[in-house]
């Protein structure tokens, strides 16, 4: 039978069940929900979905799923609050979660669980990025109380919240983010938060409960604690759209899976603007002056996606292109503490440079900074081992590293941000100075207690300086070159060329793949 005019009734009233079920469950929690989030101008989940896909390549998994654990529950629960499958982003497959607020807030139950499982599971073997949108209560209840719920619930899938690192996660929050929504958008590779979202470990109102004093979500998670104090977040827009926006041009610089190369881009000439990098960067080393500048003058024109810019801000960090390659930049800026780098850029350079060696992203460094923060704060952050962390991570790094030396470079700073031979090269500008520390904080260290003339400090600090200039450092070949700021993009991109990991075919070791997100 062909037509299905010549289907039997059973047939066709199994058709018109189908039908009704697909559309019980797109109209989601009802008009009513819907529309006041029309009113706040706040997306819907399929909304979502719709504006992130490429038109027509969305696939659901699991739309007639509905709640199993409360049978009472099966009537309200379409697609049991958690819409999922499989699309095209710019050509390219991708998972995709988005929580449906509009069915008991999201919350998560054995079903959807299994759903997220499913999608994830396949995209990790299939070798394709997987991205959340955010918005969840937290665990449904009374579902996952007693033992049976439990152990059923919490108990259902081992490798939930493993990550090798295999293909890359970002995460949008788009609204309240408890529970296992938050912890979706922790192990991601870049998240982007909407103002006026929360993003925490439970509810204003059981944070409240279990403190004993009203909580604020704004205090608990909100878009300035987790932009600057955390560095949870990697940027925060107004609005669902600019987010939807960014995560898409993240997913444009990555490759979809870890044992391929980055997807190369149209070259594009760098912001004419910054041409003169001489001009930028003053040859005073007291003088401040703004990296992204230096930035813009060597990538190619608007490529620069910057990560958590109001977190660490004495480094830059962030992926770009130079002609047409995807690069990871690690930049000092002087703007922030002089480029002295705290804890927190620490932190945010190591998570950076683990996501640029998981897929495969060469690295830039771009150097100018008098060293590490000290003092009883640092140290009370545990600031050693943040150094060190961040150490060890640029040495396990097995992509190409490129390191331009601008203007200074002191200490165990200068190992960090690959001097030595933690870069694969290593240039330097001909203002460039290389020392354990500054040469007027070294006369005093080195004269503290005994008498001195001004005459004998000066001379002192004379030949300090001298020794801190970058022709020892070439001649000795601890830098392979020594280059003009305007030659600086033609260097990295020949460099890059010269550096490509030919016989891997773009693929690097990925030795930090099963590194914590957070440490």
């Amino acid at each position: 039978m062909n037509q299905v005019s010549d289907w039997g009734a059973s047939e066709l009233d199994q058709l018109r069940t189908l039908d009704e079920r697909e559309q019980w469950a797109l109209r989601m929690g009802g008009e009513r929900k819907l529309q006041r989030r029309r009113e706040a101008g706040i997306l819907n989940a399929r909304e979502r979905i719709e504006h992130f896909v490429d038109p027509g390549s969305y696939i659901e998994s699991g739309l007639l799923a509905v709640s199993s654990a409360v049978l009472a529950d099966r009537d309200s629960t379409p697609a049991d609050a958690k819409v999922a499958g499989f699309a095209k982003v710019g050509g390219r497959p991708v998972g995709v979660v988005a929580n449906d607020f509009t069915v008991k807030g999201a919350s998560s139950s054995l079903t959807n669980m299994k759903k997220i499982a499913h999608v994830k599971r396949v995209a990790t073997d299939r070798g394709f990025p997987l991205v959340f949108f955010g918005e969840s209560s937290g665990a449904r209840m009374p579902d996952n109380m007693g033992a049976r719920g439990m152990g059923t619930l919490l108990g259902n899938d081992p490798q939930q919240y493993v990550r090798q690192r295999e293909t890359p996660w970002a995460s949008a929050i788009l609204g309240q983010c408890y529970g296992s929504s938050a912890w979706y958008s922790c192990l991601s590779d870049f998240t982007v938060m909407r103002k006026g979202s929360t993003l925490a470990v439970a509810s204003p109102v059981l944070a409240s409960l279990a403190i004993g004093q009203t909580v604020d979500s704004e205090d608990l998670g909100g878009w300035e604690l987790h932009s600057r104090t955390t560095g949870l977040v990697d940027c925060v827009v107004e609005t669902d759209e600019e987010a939807i926006a960014l995560v898409q041009r993240f997913l444009s610089y990555l490759p979809s899976h870890n044992q391929e190369a980055p997807p190369c881009s149209e070259p594009l000439a760098p912001e004419e603007k910054y041409a003169d990098l001489a001009a930028v960067v003053p040859d005073n080393r007291r003088r401040v002056y703004d990296v992204h500048k230096v930035i813009r003058g060597v990538v190619d024109a608007g490529s620069l996606l910057e990560f958590k810019p109001a977190f660490g801000r004495s480094l830059v960090t962030g992926l770009a292109r130079i002609e047409g390659r995807t690069v990871g930049i690690v930049a000092n800026n002087p703007m922030a503490k002089s480029g002295a780098m705290d804890v927190a850029a620490c932190e945010k350079a190591t998570r950076f440079v683990v996501l640029c060696d998981s897929f495969n992203i060469p690295l830039v460094l771009l150097v100018d900074t008098p060293g590490f923060v000290i003092g009883i704060e640092g140290e009370r952050m545990k600031a050693p081992g943040k150094i060190m962390n961040f150490m060890t991570a640029l040495q396990m790094c097995t992509v190409p590293k490129l390191s331009v030396i601008m203007r200074k470079s002191y200490g165990q700073a200068y190992l960090n941000m690959g001097g030595g031979r933690n870069s694969d090269e290593v240039a330097a500008w001909p203002i460039a100075e290389i020392s354990f520390m500054d040469p007027d904080y070294a006369v005093r260290v080195v004269t503290w207690g005994r008498d001195a003339d001004d005459g004998a400090l000066q001379a002192l600090r004379e030949q300090m300086e001298r020794d801190s200039n970058v022709w020892g450092l070439a001649e000795i070949y601890a830098a392979q070159s020594v280059i003009r700021p305007e030659d600086t993009r033609r260097y990295l991109a020949q460099m890059l060329g010269v550096h490509a990991m030919r016989r891997s075919h773009g693929v690097g070791q990925h030795r930090m793949a099963s590194w914590p997100t957070t440490y």
